[in-house]
């Protein structure tokens, strides 16, 4: 039977628990705190965690991934009084196996732990075969990262549709590449379709080719990109930008694997795999009418959603020294020593843009002129150094000075900071909503989102 840890405050209900899996042949043992429930399970070993989410000392829907992480990785059921579907839907992202509101846990918990049991008895005898991924410019080894590396292997053995999620500059194409590269597919074409970048009067040209003859200036056959991607991986980047009409062909093209050139009365076949990539929210786009929810299904067979840099910053070190070897072969210059106050000035920043905004900062350090054979943080751009002191300013503030009926309610002082933040990024992108969006990082629906939330004008 199964090794089963309950961590409730709610002594009663522990007691109820206790009862019931013990009745029924299981070893159960109970905690009443976030920390004595992180200590058994680091101490013993478990099959399924029984967790609440509001505990004395936090939340535990925070914390499930650290529990998944024990030695036995065990299975963990969210309890809790306050059912409600947001909370459902972070236990289920964070990894939990399934959710109960408190009136009913005593009577649905069998069902439930019967299930989860059967999972994991077939999940262990399941024999997982090391595989050594080529993951090329990929870098960091923080739990996020690999996790996304998991879903790349998985994806990389099936030829199924992906769809690549995450904010400007996380390197959705690099995970694209790496998904094709440990494929069937790798020795085939990886051809890339910037959607954002077609003409829209040029689309069907450039993914289809076209006769000679078809329009002006057509003067000889020309091989489109599908045709190209035969037997390889097509990539369509930002495919959140592809017009409602392209759409619609593009659909029917992931059905039938058959498109016509323009100009031409005959279809071709292509034997393509298709990988996607959006930094936009495409589910709002579907409920705006923006992207077909048809096409939508066919691009998410299979979803790898990349985490920003501040969610993953454990990577910093291993990405500045990749850097750093990158830079000093292309200068030709010797390998520069890393300070610990030039890592602890870039923890300090919070990465709008993300790998790509990384790396234009360390180019902006090898053309300080001051820089000799370390790096110090000295040698950073003075945005940086100027973030970091007063961030610590604010930290050295004894608590006893902060007032807490001074204090606003979040909402107001969140849109408040949102107002001011817009203003900033319309000075600096000069009111362009493209410019605004690279320097932001948001995508260009988001922003509109924010901007009509407090009625600005960006300009």
């Amino acid at each position: 039977m199964a090794s089963i840890l309950i961590i409730d405050d709610d002594t009663v209900l522990c007691s109820m628990l206790f009862e019931q899996l013990t009745a029924a042949g299981h070893s159960a043992v109970g905690a009443h705190t976030l920390t004595d429930g992180r200590r058994c399970a680091a101490d013993r070993s478990f099959d399924v965690i029984l967790l609440d989410v509001q505990l004395p000392d936090g939340n535990g829907l925070e914390h499930i991934a650290t529990f998944k992480r024990t030695r036995t990785e065990p299975e963990v059921i969210i309890i809790t009084g306050q059912g409600e579907a947001d909370g459902a839907e972070r236990a289920v992202r964070s990894g939990a196996w399934s959710y109960i509101a408190k009136p009913h846990v005593i009577r649905e918990l069998d069902l439930h732990l019967a299930r989860a049991l059967q999972y994991r008895r077939e999940r262990q005898k399941v024999t997982k075969i090391p595989v050594a991924l080529k993951r090329s410019r990929i870098i960091g080894s923080s739990a996020a990262i690999g996790r996304c590396l998991d879903q790349v292997a998985a994806a990389a053995a099936t030829d199924v549709s992906v769809l690549i999620s995450g904010d400007s500059g996380t390197g959705k194409e690099l995970f694209a590449k790496a998904i094709h590269e440990n494929s069937r597919r790798s020795r085939e074409n990886f051809i890339i379709v910037d959607c954002a970048a077609l003409p829209e009067t040029l689309i069907e040209s450039t993914l289809f080719g076209h006769v000679k003859g078809a329009f002006t200036n057509a003067d000889r056959d020309h091989d489109g990109l599908v045709k190209h991607a035969h037997r390889g991986t097509l990539f369509l980047d930002e495919v959140g930008e592809l017009p409602p009409a392209t759409q619609k062909t593009f659909l029917r093209l992931l059905q039938e694997h058959e498109y016509r050139p323009v100009g031409s009365n005959h279809h071709q076949f292509s034997d393509f795999r298709l990988v996607a990539a959006t930094n936009r929210k495409l589910d709002e786009l579907v409920a705006t009418g923006a992207f077909r929810e048809d096409l939508l299904f066919r691009l998410k067979a299979l979803t790898i959603e990349l985490p920003p840099l501040k969610e993953r910053k454990e990577d910093l070190r291993e990405l500045v020294s990749y850097f750093m070897h990158d830079l000093c072969q292309r200068y030709s210059l010797e390998t520069k020593g890393i300070s610990a106050d030039f890592l602890d000035t870039l923890a300090a920043h919070d990465w709008p843009g993300n790998i790509r905004e990384l790396s234009q900062v360390m180019e902006q350090v090898f053309t300080n002129p001051m820089l000799g054979p370390t790096c110090f943080s000295i040698h950073l751009p003075e945005s940086f150094r100027v973030m970091q002191v007063r961030a610590g300013f604010q930290q050295d503030q004894p608590v006893g000075t902060i007032s807490m009926s001074c204090l606003p309610p979040w909402r107001s002082f969140k849109d408040q900071y949102e107002i001011d933040y817009l203003q900033r990024l319309c000075a600096a992108s000069a009111g362009n909503i493209s410019a605004a969006c690279r320097l932001s990082g948001l995508s260009r629906s988001r922003l509109y989102q924010m901007i009509s939330k407090h009625g600005l004008s960006f300009s």
